[in-house]
């Protein structure tokens, strides 16, 4: 028996045929979406930053200095005569007051013996006159001797004490030149070899220089600045050569030796030359340093580290961040959305490997140092913090 179907089932076929028909399209065509290929996402630049530090920052000047004794005395003969011993090793250390050399003494003491016997002469005829004036005067009191008499009597009186003061002046002249025959050391320090050979005549007519002795165990430190870094210090409130109470640190000097070592004592300046040499347009400095074991020689060149200043809390970049063109210096700073600003800076004192910036920066706000050639202003980074563990572990 034939089924036939109504119009209304008919109806109701189609409509869900036709559901069926655009549920598989739409499933077909959502598995397509999902499925297609996808364009790649842009590649970021990678960069290392670091963080912008707040540190006390120390600036030093690099100049030539030269060593020289604190004390160089030359040693001369003062009276003249043979030289008859000396009493020393060369260039051995001696004391002050030590005996260096003798000069013959004869002369010199035949003349303090003539000079005091002089002396006791005077005194005599000096002790007569003053009794025979003791005589005298109650006389003349008593108009039994006349005004010539009483005149004679302190004329020879004072005479003879005028002599007696003149030849005490030629006694201590005749002993001090009989001192000179010995030679002594005016100050503790090396001496040098002997210019003379002994038998040598020696003293004002002859040689007088004997020996050189040098006292090295403080050495000076000259070395030159020039009149920009004199103007420089005024500006940072320093006086060089003077001792400022109010500040914690001085300025003071290391040297580095001829191996290339830094010598362990630190020297402070004392003295800067209050005129600049138009010759050479520079100011002569001097500083003061302990030698206690005579490492340093007088006469020797060195290398000069002078702290010239100390920059407290001073905003800190790697060199290596900042990028210097004619337009001036600038810097990308990484933003919070890793979005880059190159932003221009003022500059301050370089050391070691490190700028101060004076302004236009601020501690705390991350700066990219490495990547820079990569980046544009307004550009999205990608920060890459293990590459500059990595780097401080190097420099470690």
């Amino acid at each position: 028996m034939r089924k036939f179907f109504s119009n209304r089932d008919m109806r109701q076929y189609r409509n869900r045929l036709t559901i069926t028909i655009v549920s598989i399209a739409l499933i077909i065509g959502l598995y397509y979406i999902i499925n297609r290929p996808r364009k790649p996402a842009p590649d970021l630049p990678t960069v290392v930053v670091e963080p912008v530090e707040r540190d006390d920052v120390e600036i030093y000047g690099e100049y030539v200095g030269r060593i020289r004794a604190q004390q160089f005395v030359e040693v001369r003969a003062r009276v003249e005569g043979y030289l008859e011993n000396m009493l020393f090793e060369e260039g051995t250390y001696v004391n002050k007051n030590q005996v260096l050399f003798v000069i013959n003494q004869d002369l010199y003491r035949a003349k303090a013996d003539k000079v005091r016997a002089q002396l006791k002469k005077d005194e005599a005829q000096a002790l007569k006159a003053k009794r025979d004036l003791e005589r005298i005067r109650p006389l003349y009191e008593q108009n039994a001797a006349s005004q010539l008499d009483l005149d004679n009597a302190i004329a020879a009186y004072e005479s003879s004490t005028a002599a007696v003061a003149m030849s005490e002046a030629d006694l201590a002249q005749a002993e001090l030149e009989l001192g000179y025959t010995i030679v002594r050391s005016p100050l503790s320090g090396h001496i040098s070899e002997r210019n003379v050979d002994l038998g040598t005549l020696v003293g004002p007519g002859g040689k007088s220089l004997l020996a050189t002795i040098v006292k090295s165990d403080t050495v000076l430190v000259d070395f030159s600045m020039t009149a920009l870094d004199y103007l420089k210090s005024k500006e940072r409130n320093i006086n060089l050569g003077q001792r400022d109470s109010t500040r914690s640190w001085q300025p003071n000097i290391s040297i580095t030796l001829a191996d290339n070592t830094v010598y362990p004592f630190k020297g402070y300046v004392d003295f800067a030359e209050p005129q600049v040499d138009p010759q050479t347009g520079t100011f002569s400095v001097r500083a003061e340093m302990p030698n206690p074991k005579h490492v340093l020689l007088p006469g020797q060149f060195t290398k000069v580290k002078l702290l010239l200043d100390v920059r407290e809390d001073a905003t800190v970049v790697p060199q290596k961040a900042v990028t210097i063109e004619k337009g001036g210096a600038y810097i990308y700073v990484v933003r919070r959305d890793t979005t880059v600003e190159r932003r221009f800076i003022e500059l301050g004192p370089e050391f070691e490997n490190k700028l101060v910036v004076e302004r236009g920066l601020e501690a705390g706000e991350d700066v990219v140092v490495e990547g820079i050639h990569k980046l544009a202003p307004g550009m999205k980074v990608r920060i890459v913090q293990e590459m500059a563990a990595t780097e401080n572990e190097k420099k470690k």
